[in-house]
């Protein structure tokens, strides 16, 4: 127990308020570069470093950020006595590997705790991969690999002579939650099938809302940089190019390339503009209505054996909240992919 409580004491000393740590200044003269009276901090720091306005892995962290009085140039430097180094291997395996049935078990009895739908898989079946996320660190000089999270994924067959991995459990640990792991570990899933010519698209069982959020975040790093996701061409409207290219490059299906497109195109809109953000409010609406179109047939169907005033009744009930429906949905879906081009901006 002293062990760990030396430790955390250890490792607080590399957790920074940033609010304490970003120095500013405003400088007229040579001088006041190095008068530290003339230094001062900011209120807020979440929009850059996350709502507990904290860093972690440097000791004594002191951020400068420095402005010439007349022009407002800018200075910028990091000074910190010691920091953190930290080493993550990704390894991909599957249950032939000697050892790792047992380790396995032992790992996924985690899932009962973190994970509310957790259920235990069938590890012989040879469809299943595994991707795992160790911690390199030194005991003594010899290296040690500590588990932090992992992801399963099923192969399943798709006609007529491709396959469909679908993730079925992914878990990082919470020590090392908010770090990052998670989005580098599905990146690496990603890029892993990708290479695999036979990979028609990867998909999720039952994706939960966190889990999607990294999706999004993941599937549109990845994509900002395709041709068919340029400015010029996200201003024009979702394409045939942009699902064509996102699936042969990325193994990325309509659905979720379509949302990327949304996610790219809120960057290169200026939601200020009444025409823009018009247009844009639009184009989103227009997919989220689409499963109201499919109730729609089938409330026509039913329309033959219902009275005309039940009918009457339930047409202006449904426009009602259809419009309820999609404002409330338009304006919760572009505060999620505020959030993402937020992170975006930090990589």
């Amino acid at each position: 127990m002293a062990d760990i409580l030396n430790l955390e004491k250890k490792l607080a000393e590399y957790k920074c308020d940033t609010n304490k740590a970003i120095r500013l200044k405003l400088v007229r003269f040579a001088e006041d570069l190095e008068d530290e009276t003339t230094s001062f901090s900011p209120l807020y720091s979440h929009q850059v470093f996350g709502d507990e306005e904290s860093v972690f892995g440097y000791k004594d962290l002191e951020i400068q950020l420095y402005y010439s009085t007349c022009s407002l140039t800018t200075f910028f430097n990091i000074k910190y006595s010691s920091k953190v180094i930290e080493k993550y291997d990704n390894v991909e395996t599957d249950i032939s590997c000697p050892g790792f049935k047992e380790y396995h078990e032992r790992l996924q009895t985690f899932l009962i705790w973190f994970i509310e739908t957790a259920s235990f898989i069938d590890v012989d079946d040879d469809k299943w991969q595994f991707f795992l996320v160790f911690e390199k660190y030194l005991e003594d000089g010899s290296p040690r690999y500590a588990t932090v999270g992992y992801m399963t994924v099923y192969n399943f067959y798709a006609y007529p002579d491709k396959m469909r991995p679908r993730i079925g459990q992914m878990l990082v640990l919470p020590p090392f939650q908010g770090e990052g792991h998670g989005a580098r570990l599905l990146e690496t899933v990603q890029r892993f099938y990708t290479a695999d010519p036979s990979i028609l698209d990867i998909t999720a069982e039952e994706p939960s809302e966190d889990f999607v959020k990294l999706r999004d975040f993941v599937l549109a790093k990845l994509c900002e940089e395709l041709h068919a996701f340029a400015p010029e061409k996200l201003k024009k409207g979702f394409s045939a190019e942009m699902i064509d290219e996102a699936r042969r490059t990325w193994r990325i299906n309509k659905h979720h390339s379509r949302r990327v497109y949304e996610i790219l195109r809120l960057r290169v809109t200026n939601m200020s503009d009444p025409v823009q953000s018009s247009e844009y409010r639009l184009d989103v609406k227009r997919r989220l209505a689409v499963p109201f179109k499919k109730n729609k047939k089938e409330a026509t169907r039913l329309s033959r054996l219902m009275p005309e005033d039940w009918l009457a009744q339930q047409a202006e009930m449904s426009v009602s909240q259809e419009q309820e429906y999609l404002e409330e949905t338009y304006q919760s879906t572009v505060e999620q992919y505020r959030h993402i081009l937020e992170r975006l901006a930090r990589v």
